[in-house]
């Protein structure tokens, strides 16, 4: 497994916006971070890692978040769009 480890200059920036929007959806609906690793069937140590982006998750991972959250995967995402479309910007740019 990958990992990306939290302040160093090799920090993925897709999973750390993945982890925060975890983290934002979670608090937004009142689950603790244990309460929510529970529901997901995830590790509460391993779900503070995915959200301090230092996990690069397998899909069954990230869809049982997306459906602990009570979401649709395109919804969730939806509020990544916009970074990532920045970060194809840069690539044209060069």
């Amino acid at each position: 497994m990958v990992k990306a480890t939290g302040g160093e200059k090799n920090d993925v920036p897709e999973l750390v916006q993945f982890g925060a929007a975890v983290r934002e959806q979670r608090k937004a609906r009142g689950y603790s971070q244990e309460a929510f690793g529970d529901a997901c069937g995830i590790d509460r140590s391993y779900m503070g890692g995915i959200e301090r982006g230092q996990h690069n998750l397998a899909l069954v991972n990230i869809m049982k978040i997306i459906s602990a959250l009570e979401m649709q995967p395109s919804e969730f995402f939806k509020a990544l769009d916009k970074p990532a479309a920045k970060s194809s910007k840069r690539h044209q740019d060069r």
